[in-house]
């Protein structure tokens, strides 16, 4: 059995230093580089893209609102126009500079409250992939499993990887616990590590309220912003490795 890892890097703003992407880099197999709306300043991006190809991992760009002052975490209202220009802007501008160092793109995964609405909001999801696609149809979409995002991909037949987040817990309803409540971040890193581990080997998601849901993640992700990142990787390969299970890139 294989799994993708993936993790949100590259987040870092000047002085404003988020993650351990040196370290994190090098066990994941896959990343979401953010594309400078609610993180990322140009150096710090180049420099992700160039470790994330030292390591072979996978790239991905990380787009968001436009939206530095909330990290991207606050919904906003965008015409199509907008989004469009937002989106192809980062996107872009990710791709080509891993075309610079030699590296090819590979996928695009929402950030923050615009993965959080595409989720919610089939339409949404629609135009964020027909954008992707008019870009480049060859990058995957990375998203929600059991989402809007995965039936939208779906109904346009487009390449959709389905992710499930190792650090977060969920509701009854498959969407994850806004961040606004207090038991919204899994700290405990067997916790997060038998969450995982149950969505991966038995297709089970333990809800907030102890309700098990069925979910087929392709890929497991682990926020680049978690204090405790770094040690909740080395414990879900730790995991995976116990139970047979290849962390490898989709």
């Amino acid at each position: 059995m294989k799994i993708d890892l993936n993790c949100d890097v590259g987040e870092s703003y000047y002085e404003k230093l988020i993650g351990n992407d040196k370290e994190v880099i090098p066990l994941i197999s896959s990343c979401n580089i953010a594309c400078g709306f609610h993180g990322g300043d140009p150096v710090t991006i180049q420099k992700t893209i160039e470790r994330a190809l030292q390591f072979g991992v996978h790239i991905g760009a990380h787009p968001s609102f436009p939206d530095l002052e909330n990290f991207g975490r606050k919904y906003m209202k965008l015409s199509s126009e907008e989004l469009k220009a937002c989106l192809q802007y980062q996107i872009g501008a990710l791709r080509a500079m891993t075309k610079a160092q030699g590296g090819i793109l590979k996928h695009v995964k929402p950030h923050g409250e615009l993965y959080n609405a595409a989720a919610l909001d089939f339409e949404l999801s629609v135009e964020i992939i027909e954008i992707i696609k008019d870009l480049d149809g060859d990058l995957f979409f990375l998203g929600m499993a059991s989402s809007e995002m995965e039936k939208a991909a779906e109904y346009l037949k487009y390449p959709f990887i389905s992710e499930a987040f190792a650090d977060r817990n969920y509701t009854d309803a498959g969407t994850l616990v806004p961040r606004s409540n207090a038991n919204a971040v899994i700290e405990n890193l067997d916790t997060a590590s038998s969450q995982s581990l149950s969505m991966v080997l038995n297709n089970v998601l333990v809800t907030e309220t102890k309700k098990e849901i069925y979910i087929n993640p392709t890929s497991i992700c682990v926020h680049g912003d978690n204090k405790n990142a770094l040690e909740l990787i080395k414990t879900l390969r730790k995991g995976f490795e116990d139970n047979d299970v290849q962390v490898k890139a989709f």
